[in-house]
């Protein structure tokens, strides 16, 4: 067991906290010896597990990019040194080395897949270096120095010749060959230098809408305050178990998956939904680890912990996603393949008709596969950035692919256009007497039901809470499954469940009001029945409430192209109808059973339908599947959340009009980016073939050109909710602009 040292707790919100305070097993950050050098916002260290088996630069700065504080990371294995450029926010630096102190390298050869290497540098160093010494040497010198930097070009195309056939290094080999087999030397090393430096530009895009994604990978592991043995000890995140009981304060980062068991606070949960408006949390409320209380004081019971909670399992999606390709993707590949042969066919048309080598070096020069290659998993990686950042996480590039090109959206009702839990809408009493006004029968009911763990028994207690009302002794509750409840309340026995129960089984009639009962039916309100061996004594009525975004994000939708919006339910027809009339749906399914989801999407794919299935339960799995594009809801069941193809973290119906713009617009800008590279290389390559564009030339319009379309895909695309926004901000700043200079005059 660790030496325990008492500490005072840094909150000042926990310091009155009934138990002693401890800090145990909290790792100390690096000491002063491994700091090398320091200025305000970077910091230079020394990392000796570098030097460590399956240790690489790439993994220790992916580890480190998912703080927010940081801006900019660069390892270096071989002086075992890691820099650090990060926000100058208060306490930002020693998270920084708190979380190095958590860094292990992963085990040899278990690199991460999906992963872009980080550029190298080397080879563009060497051939700047090269072309300042050609000058000042002797002709031979020239000759082997050329030869010597050149030899990683010539040696990877006829590799790449052997081992895949004809690509696109091996016309860079060709064309380089050529210039210095003429004896031109410069124009071969600037050739080598301009190639060595459209790579570097390019992977370093591609590696930074990586980044970009990896944000998401890892967040920082968070300290635990926790209740043991009548004292209050800290932690790391990491060793809190299930059914442990945590106290988190103002400021901290909830550790785990939870439940709050006592307390009020206000819970910001934009790492986890993209949402950065704080919540309220109070208990039995749910608590997900990431989140940061921003008010407040909470007692949460651990619930899912380490792999299991909601940050580690967005973790394993998005490093899943990564390695996901889609058919677009492998499109594109196909496509820059085929343009190495018509870049090399045109090449050999050239040389046959002008016998001129300086064309044919030109023309070897143009290549459509780079932007092509990798133009389109950048921006796929952007998008889902983007997605990501607006509490949408989405399987792959296929996800957008498939998400762009629906037309039909099929919603399950419960927990999807409706909220999962119930609401009291009416109260109504039918006999007076034993309940003589609606807050007591209300108060009655309540008192009976908080017996059972149905969602029906949880709003009539939420309701009769939410009314502080008192709660109404009674004798012992028997319960008959899926009927209902009965109690003796004052000498006299009270039922409550459905009308079949009160009437098929105690004789309780209910038809002098069934004019009031068809009402409510009508409107789509579920009805629970209360009576008692005199008669009916009342009825309470309950909804599930459609989202109040629901009627909005079916307009918008409709915007971006859905043609169809349909609900298939279990629940009643009349209840489905009044919702879908509500909601302005073009179809509904009802009273359907939860196996008969799946051949109802099938049906629409027959029909010719694209469709996208959104829903949240455990009988929503096979739908999710069937469907082409799945989409679970943040609080679905585990089975739906595995088998779909996108998963909302933010739990408002709004996201998937959100996800679909964002699927939307992503495709059409890789098809934009798509035209720019065939357009902008084929006037190049048609420069090259007249004669007017030399070699150098010709290598470096044709790299700008890759990697102007990389930055393009890079940027991504914005939500028009988010333009909105920028413009009104730039209205503000120029509004601002002008009262400076109108203080001023």
């Amino acid at each position: 067991m660790p030496r325990r040292n008492y500490v005072t707790h840094p909150n000042p919100s926990l310091n009155n906290a009934s138990v002693p305070i401890m800090r145990l097993g909290v790792p100390e950050m690096p000491s002063d010896d491994c700091i090398l050098h320091e200025l305000p916002g970077r910091i230079r260290l020394r990392i000796p597990a570098l030097g460590a088996p399956g240790s690489t630069p790439d993994d220790l700065e992916d580890w480190m990019d998912t703080l927010s504080e940081v801006s900019h990371t660069r390892a270096n294995q071989v002086a075992r040194t890691l820099v650090v450029h990060y926000d100058k926010t208060p306490g930002a630096r020693e998270r920084i080395l708190r979380r190095l102190q958590g860094y292990s390298p992963p085990p040899e050869g278990g690199l991460r897949t999906g992963v872009t290497r980080e550029p190298e540098i080397t080879p563009m160093v060497i051939s700047a270096l090269t072309i300042l010494a050609l000058p000042w040497l002797s002709r031979p010198l020239q000759i082997a120095l050329t030869g010597a930097n050149i030899a990683s070009t010539i040696g990877r195309g006829t590799e790449t010749l052997i081992r895949e056939g004809i690509k696109v290094e091996v016309l860079d080999a060709l064309a380089i060959g050529l210039s210095a087999a003429r004896g031109e030397l410069y124009t071969a090393n600037l050739t080598d230098f301009l190639l060595s430096l459209g790579h570097f530009l390019e992977r370093t895009t591609e590696r930074q809408s990586d980044r970009q994604l990896r944000k998401l990978l890892r967040p920082e592991p968070a300290m635990a305050w926790l209740e043991r043995d009548g004292e209050l000890i800290q932690i790391p995140g990491d060793q809190v178990e299930s059914g442990d009981i945590l106290q988190v304060g103002t400021g901290e980062t909830i550790p785990v998956d939870g439940r709050v068991i006592s307390g009020t606070a206000l819970v910001n949960q934009a790492l986890v939904t993209g949402e950065d408006v704080p919540v309220r949390k109070e208990a039995p409320r749910r608590v997900v680890a990431g989140s940061v209380l921003v008010e407040g004081r909470l007692r949460i019971t651990a619930t899912q912990v380490g792999a299991e909670t909601t940050t580690a399992r967005i973790a394993r999606f998005i490093q899943e996603s990564l390695d996901q390709r889609s058919d677009t993707q492998r499109e594109a590949d196909r496509l820059a393949d085929q343009r190495v042969y018509l870049t090399l066919a045109t090449g050999a048309v050239v040389y046959g008709l002008t016998r001129n080598l300086t064309r044919l070096q030109s023309v070897f020069l143009v290549d459509y596969s780079c932007a092509l290659k990798l133009g389109t998993p950048v921006a796929f990686k952007s998008g889902m950035s983007r997605a990501a950042a607006h509490g949408v996480l989405m399987k792959g590039g296929d996800a957008i692919e498939q998400l762009a090109g629906v037309d039909t959206l099929v919603f399950d009702k419960t927990g999807t256009l409706t909220h999962s839990e119930l609401s009291v809408t009416d109260v109504i009493v039918l006999r007076p007497g034993l309940s003589c006004n609606e807050a007591a029968l209300l108060a009655l009911v309540a008192s009976v039901e908080e017996h059972a763990s149905h969602p029906v028994a949880s709003a009539i207690v939420e309701a009769a809470r939410s009314r502080d009302l008192q709660h109404i002794s009674h004798g012992e509750v028997d319960y008959l499954v899926a009927h209902g409840l009965s109690a003796e309340v004052n000498g006299e026995q009270i039922l409550v469940g459905s009308r079949h129960f009160l009437e098929e089984h105690h004789g309780i009639r209910f038809a002098d009001d069934d004019r009031q009962i068809s009402a409510l039916e009508a409107s789509g309100k579920i009805l629970l029945y209360v009576g008692a061996p005199s008669g009916p004594v009342g009825l309470i009525a309950l909804r599930d409430t459609p989202r109040r975004d629901a009627a909005e994000t079916m307009k918008r939708l409709r915007a971006l192209g859905i043609e169809n919006l349909i609900m298939i339910t279990g629940d009643r027809r009349h209840k489905a109808e009044a919702l879908a009339h509500e909601l302005g749906l073009d179809a509904v399914h009802a009273e359907v059973a939860p196996e008969d989801k799946a051949a109802l999407i099938t049906g629409l794919q027959s029909a010719g339908r694209r469709v996208a299935f959104v829903g949240d339960g455990v009988n929503d799995g096979p739908a999710l599947v069937a469907a082409d594009v799945g989409i679970a809801m943040p609080r679905g069941a585990d089975i739906a959340r595995a088998t779909a193809d996108i998963l909302l973290m933010d739990d408002r119906l709004s996201v998937v009009a959100d996800a679909r713009e964002l699927a939307v617009k992503t495709m059409g800008l890789i098809r934009g980016n798509f035209r720019a590279a065939i357009g902008l290389n084929t006037g190049i390559l048609a420069g090259a073939i007249g004669g007017v564009l030399s070699p150098v030339a010709s290598a470096l319009l044709h790299n700008g050109t890759t990697v102007a379309i990389l930055l393009n895909a890079l940027r991504g695309v914005r939500l028009a909710s988010e333009q909105e926004a920028l413009l009104q901000q730039r209205m503000e700043d120029l509004e601002e602009i002008g009262n400076r200079h109108g203080r001023r005059a």
